[in-house]
This record gives structure tokens, sequence and C-alpha cells, in this order.
């Protein structure tokens, strides 16, 4: 089974785009801690699906008091679970990610949920291009230099597909 715990940005991200399959499409259940919770359903005034979104409550108070000074209470939260769960974390805010990957939590964000779907071929090049237009229209932010990370590595994933494509094509060609 295929777990994480997420932060509130991207889930609130996808629900405003309508695009919750970018999510649904890798993984089959996403973890959230109550404030993580109370931001996308309290805050946002939505409805999340229960067999998918799993809330979940934190244990190391300690740990979450000591985020907190730093951290908004979702992302404290969201971190701890995902330390105490020992679940990779989607998270995009740089300075909870570079916490979280100080504490050895792998990490992926929005860009990178976004090439995971194109490498498992679940969306094509153009539909990645859709999802992130919508996204940046809907408030999504991303640094000028992770948009240039990100669309180089689309670029290169965009060619694989491409090659293998051929290579099929070639095999099928080939055959007896």
């Amino acid at each position: 089974m295929n777990l994480i715990v997420s932060d509130s940005t991207i889930i609130i991200t996808l629900l405003n785009i309508e695009r919750v399959d970018i999510l649904k499409n890798i993984f089959d259940e996403v973890y959230i801690p109550t404030k993580v919770y109370n931001e996308v359903v309290v805050e946002e005034d939505v409805t999340l699906e229960a067999s998918f979104f799993i809330k979940k409550e934190i244990e190391d108070r300690t740990l979450y008091k000591l985020l907190s000074r730093s951290l908004d209470a979702g992302e404290s939260e969201a971190i701890v679970l995902a330390k105490e769960m020992k679940l990779s974390l989607i998270i995009d805010e740089k300075k909870g990610r570079g916490i979280a990957n100080n504490m050895g939590i792998n990490i992926i964000g929005f860009l990178g949920l976004l090439l995971l779907n194109h490498k498992k071929k679940y969306l094509h090049e153009e539909e990645i291009l859709e999802v992130y237009n919508s996204a940046k229209e809907a408030s999504f932010r991303v640094s000028q230099r992770l948009e240039e990370q990100f669309f180089t590595l689309l670029e290169v994933s965009a060619a694989e597909h491409r090659l293998s494509e051929k290579s099929i094509e070639a095999d099928v060609f080939f055959e007896d």
C-alpha cells in the first residue's frame, strides 16, 4: 500500500483546481494531522473523502511545540506525523521542507507529484502543463529556479516517454 502524509497547501490547491486525482494516481491513502484537517475542511469549507484522506492525531506534543516555534501549526503537525509514521511528506513551503529534510523525512512537493504522474504515465505532458497553469492561477507559487528545474525535468521525462514509445513501436514492427 502506498501511503503518505500531507500538509494542507497541496490538498487545497488540488481541491481548488479539481485535480485530487494527481494524489490518487500515486497514493492509496493520504494521512493528515488534525490541524491540517481543520485548515482544509473548516477554513476552506470543503469535504474530504474519508477513505482516502485519513485524519490522524499526532503523539509527540514536545516535538510539535518545538517545530511550531518556527512553522505554522499544520506544517508542524504534518512533519511530526510523517516522522511518527515513518512516511514521506508532501510539503511545499521552503522552511518546512528544510526542517523535514534535516529530520530524515523524505519530501515531495507539488511539482514532484506532477513529474511522478508523468513518469508513471498517468498524465501526458500537455495535461501536466494544464494542471501546472491551473494551479498557478489558483495561487500556487514557485520560485523561478524551481520552475526552471521542473520544466527541464519534464522535458527529460517527455523525451524518455517518446523513446520508450518508439521502442515499443519498433518491437511490434519487427515481431514475426
